[in-house]
């Protein structure tokens, strides 16, 4: 399993009149997580799609929990628990500054070659870096 975590301070415009985070924007808060720790771990999305490869999301699953607020800082913490293949799955758990899990989230993507649209295996190059990251990690618990 990899974890990542990104700091997201909630904006004004993220709220709803009630003044809490309208439900729909967090599917962009995971967005923002993972993209982040893509771009840790290997290189941007731009980068990504610039050498043909897309990762259009398949499914979204979203559970709530706790309300968030504007000017809260939120630890948006992504986890890859599968070694990618064609699917790239990847959950998001939400935590507010007294470390509750507000907000679950699972989504899954899938690796697509540009020009023809159809899938492909994760990038070798990426592959090869989470199972490293995988290898490192497990061997840390020992």
């Amino acid at each position: 399993m990899l974890t990542h975590d990104t700091k997201i301070r909630v904006c004004y415009g993220d709220t709803d009149k009630m003044g809490v985070v309208y439900y729909g924007i967090y599917p962009r808060y995971y967005e923002i997580a993972r993209t982040e720790m893509i771009r840790d771990l290997w290189k941007s999305y731009a980068s990504i799609e610039a050498d043909g490869v897309l990762l259009p999301a398949r499914s979204l699953n979203i559970e709530y929990f706790k309300p968030a607020a504007y000017d809260d800082l939120l630890t948006v913490r992504t986890i890859i628990r599968e070694i990618p293949g064609v699917k790239f799955v990847l959950e998001t758990e939400i935590y507010n500054e007294n470390e509750e899990l507000i907000n679950r989230g699972k989504v899954v993507l899938v690796f697509t070659d540009a020009s023809s649209g159809k899938p492909r295996r994760i990038p070798n190059e990426l592959l090869e870096i989470i199972l490293e990251k995988w290898a490192d990690k497990a061997m840390n618990l020992d």
